[in-house]
């Protein structure tokens, strides 16, 4: 009589019908799972879609903090109809295996046919070594994957008439019908012991199982299932206490121990960290039930939607952080022209002429600060629009320097310009490049003190064109050099020099230099050590 014992072989006579009612069940939850993987990849590609409209963010954390919870909740269910349906074929819902009361079922069935067409039967209790250490060193999650692990190489191993069932804890049985003799027992438990020795990575170790076995026979050792299960257990007590190394095994009425010939040590062994699907034990030809892996992703994807959610709150943050900035310097021009409006009453020609100016001037730099905010969002829509045409870049340097002239003058700085006596080519859009130009010189102006120094070149390097704006102010920390090209980003220290400025004039230059097919860099010796801005931009050549 042949029985069917591994999960997912094919369950004969009674055992059948649940295991097709399970099937579907688990088919089920495998659909519930699917659509929910679904929603919540919607829900990212939602936000990522929302990721250049502020005012779409709160819905998107909503909807993330639904598809969380819902991913719990449907994570749970699983994990309960999972149970139901291995309880309901009478499986172990950890390893998958055969219960006790299924084992018995069969032990019984395995004995009575021994008796009718003779042969023995044998019991291995199998004890893993060290399990305890695992479990408080590791975490009882480790220790469940070593469980998981170990019933599927000790599966691996035995025929298919064999039973494998999880007795408890760290502990196995496995029943072996219809052997020849003692020797037939002993060859299968080296086996074991074997399969369990393979090497395997858990977190940052490298552990090698070994296993204390018993053996007792039927009918030499007893004539019903709990007089069998006791005696294998009293061998396997036996070899445990008998030990000098690892890997050995017991027969109840032989007193000897036998060692495996392989050396089945529980090694510890740090290892570089790898990747959840390489941590995943799986073992050639085992399989591994397919609602559990469902179920292990809906967990990732809640916690996946839980960091979407912070790194979309963060984002929102610092959206409200650039829009508060963008209100109270839009609103800082508003004081003079109002005061200048006022004045424009006034019967003295002169002081028309003087609020008239301050008007313009007040005007222009909201128009610049609106400019620049335009830019930027064009910038991460990838909306620039070039004119682009030969241009010098000499005459493009002079033009900006004579537009920032007088505020440096109105600083008490000493600015200097260096230009070739030839015209340097570049295919460009003229008012961007000036715009560039004028952004690191306004900036370098803002940032350095009176009496200050300001050097504005540019030169032919090979096939390039090299604009450099120098300045001997109060410098970039070392920690900032990555992000000064970021939108609405301001060092602390800038900010209390200087406190004008949205932080988007760089960010402006960046891209416009990116849409040129050239590069800008900011080399600085730290604070106060002054600050070097270099645009590179290919060059056409001189004429």
């Amino acid at each position: 009589m042949t029985i069917v014992a591994r999960f997912g072989s094919g369950l004969r006579r009674r055992g059948n019908r649940k295991a097709v009612r399970g099937g579907c069940e688990q088919a089920k939850m495998q659909k519930a799972a699917r659509v929910l993987a679904a929603r919540i990849q919607s829900v990212s590609n939602a936000y990522a879609r929302c990721s250049a409209a502020p005012a779409n963010l709160v819905a998107v954390n909503e909807q993330l903090v639904i598809a969380a919870l819902q991913a719990r909740q449907e994570s749970d269910a699983a994990a309960h109809k999972l149970d139901e349906a291995v309880r309901s074929v009478g499986m172990d819902s950890l390893t998958l295996l055969p219960n006790r009361e299924r084992l018995s079922e069969h032990f019984s069935a395995a004995i009575a046919n021994s008796r009718r067409y003779g042969g023995l039967v044998a019991l291995l209790f199998i004890d893993l070594d060290n399990f305890k250490w695992i479990n408080d060193t590791l975490g009882h999650a480790v220790g469940d994957e070593v469980l998981r692990m170990a019933a599927h190489r000790l599966a691996a191993v035995t025929r298919e008439g064999d039973m494998i069932s999880r007795y408890g804890g760290d502990e196995f049985l496995i029943l072996l019908s219809r052997i020849g003799d003692a020797s037939d027992a002993g060859a299968t438990t080296e086996k074991l012991i074997d399969a369990l020795g393979v090497p395997c990575r858990m977190g940052a170790h490298v552990l090698r199982l070994s296993a204390s076995i018993g053996i007792s026979l039927f009918p030499a050792d007893g004539d019903d299932v709990e007089s069998l299960i006791d005696r294998a257990d009293t061998a396997m007590y036996r070899a445990k206490q008998g030990q000098k190394g690892r890997g050995r095994y017991a027969f109840y009425r032989d007193h000897a121990v036998r060692e495996s010939p392989g050396d089945n040590r529980v090694e510890r062994q740090q290892v570089r960290p790898f990747s959840r699907y390489q941590a995943a034990i799986v073992q050639p030809g085992v399989r591994i039930d397919q609602l559990q892996e469902a179920n292990g992703e809906l967990v990732l994807a809640a916690l996946s939607s839980r960091q979407s959610q912070v790194t979309a709150e963060a984002a929102y943050q610092h959206q409200q952080q650039a829009m508060a900035m963008v209100a109270h310097e839009l609103r800082n021009p508003l004081t003079p022209i109002l005061i200048a409006a006022t004045m424009l009453k006034s019967e003295n020609a002169s002081e028309r002429i003087d609020m008239q100016r301050i008007i313009e001037r007040e005007v222009m730099h909201i128009s610049r600060l609106i400019g620049d905010l335009v830019d930027v969002a064009r910038a991460k829509s990838g909306k620039f629009q070039l004119d682009r045409r030969p241009v010098d870049m000499v005459l493009i340097a002079e033009q900006a320097a004579e537009s920032c002239r007088s505020a440096m003058e109105a600083r008490q700085q000493r600015f200097f310009i260096s230009v070739p006596p030839e015209r340097l080519m570049v295919d460009g859009d003229a008012g961007r490049l000036t715009q560039v130009l004028r952004n690191l010189l306004d900036n370098a102006s803002k940032y350095t003190p009176e009496q200050g120094e300001i050097v504005l070149s540019v030169r032919l390097l090979d096939s390039q064109i090299e604009v450099c704006v120098v300045d001997s102010g109060i410098g970039i920390a070392p920690e900032s050099l990555t992000s000064v090209f970021e939108p609405f980003v301001q060092e602390v220290r800038a900010v209390g020099v200087n406190g004008t400025g949205l932080g988007i004039g760089l960010a402006v230059v960046r891209e416009l230099v990116l849409a040129h097919d050239g590069q800008v860099t900011a080399v600085s010796g730290g604070l106060d050590a002054g600050t070097r801005f270099v645009v590179t931009l290919p060059s056409m050549g001189p004429l």
